[in-house]
């Protein structure tokens, strides 16, 4: 038989637009309520949110099988489902989207106080008013210390509860959309697929979401975070051939991204001393560039399997 998924040779730019549409009108319509509502304030938001971040795997899905990208006989392997193989590169990268993010947004940190954009206290000060304002005036709560001390604990095993939700992101945006760019060269698809990414946050991004910003000037700055992020996720996915380094990745990230707010002495401004501001630009390009200088992008597994050669026929 003739394996009707070979690797693309040319962007399915139909498919592509196709998959653009239905995430973004699904994220649109999943925020309906918040913007109809309280905006974030709203009680729906631990609910929707979590299903916002469905909408690429929902549209990976239609796409599949509306548009035929990938064709039946290697939509897992397309998808960077299975198999995992080869397994120990897989494994290995694995365990390092599950521990790397979490060192990336404490560099991230460093520069920030480096530059100016925060300033930390030994106390806890803003972590500790935070925790005031969550519980019941008068509730007595152990020592900051501890508390903080827990939350970093918690990192790791947060990075993998993080991971169930950033599966339904990571199959649409590494899994599908990824794959399907990459004839346009590495870099042109990990940057094109982190705008697509970050512009996927609009509907939220609009309501202050992340930096506290209601303008564009939130949903460029959350574009620029998703590229930046996006070259290291895409690396992972490419490197190993599998979507599954992207995706605890993604929820490593997400399980670390708070910890500015742990550290600070004040609220700061998160497009400036966040993982997704300019301190998390600065060192997502150093990153980056350490990527392309050791060679990391050379060596991408096929992500379907090859069209066969055809025996010439009998005489």
């Amino acid at each position: 038989m003739i394996d009707s998924t070979p690797q693309l040779r040319r962007v399915p730019w139909a498919a592509v637009l196709l998959f653009v549409v239905v995430t973004f009108a699904l994220a649109w319509l999943v925020a309906l309520p918040l913007w109809l509502g309280d905006g974030l304030a709203e009680p729906l938001t631990v609910v929707l949110l979590p299903l916002m971040m469905c909408t690429p795997a929902v549209a990976a899905v239609i796409v599949t099988f509306a548009m035929g990208v990938p064709g039946r006989g290697g939509r897992a392997r397309f998808l960077g489902l299975w198999p995992l193989r080869p397994a120990k590169r897989v494994v290995w990268l694995i365990v390092v989207g599950w521990l790397v993010p979490p060192l990336l947004v404490g560099a991230s940190l460093l520069v920030a106080a480096a530059f100016g954009f925060v300033q930390f206290d030994p106390t806890f000060p803003a972590f500790a008013a935070e925790l005031e304002k969550a519980v019941p005036a008068g509730t007595p709560l152990p020592p900051v210390g501890i508390l903080v001390f827990a939350q970093l604990a918690a990192i790791p095993v947060g990075a993998l509860i993080n991971s169930f939700f950033a599966f339904g992101e990571e199959l649409g945006w590494r899994g599908w959309l990824l794959p399907a760019l990459r004839p346009l060269g590495t870099w042109p698809a990990l940057i094109l697929s982190g705008v697509i990414w970050g512009a996927w946050h609009s509907p939220i991004i609009l309501l202050g979401y992340n930096f506290g910003r209601t303008d564009i000037l939130g949903v460029v700055l959350m574009i620029g975070g998703c590229v930046a992020w996006g070259v290291l996720f895409g690396w992972l996915r490419l490197r190993s051939g599998s979507v599954w380094p992207a995706v605890i990745a993604h929820g490593s990230l997400n399980a670390a991204a708070g910890l500015v707010l742990i550290f600070a002495s004040s609220q700061p401004d998160m497009a400036l001393a966040g993982p997704l501001g300019l301190a998390g630009w600065i060192v997502l390009l150093l990153v980056a560039v350490v990527l392309a200088l050791t060679g990391q992008f050379r060596t991408q597994p096929e992500l379907a399997a090859p069209a066969p050669r055809l025996s010439p026929p009998q005489p």
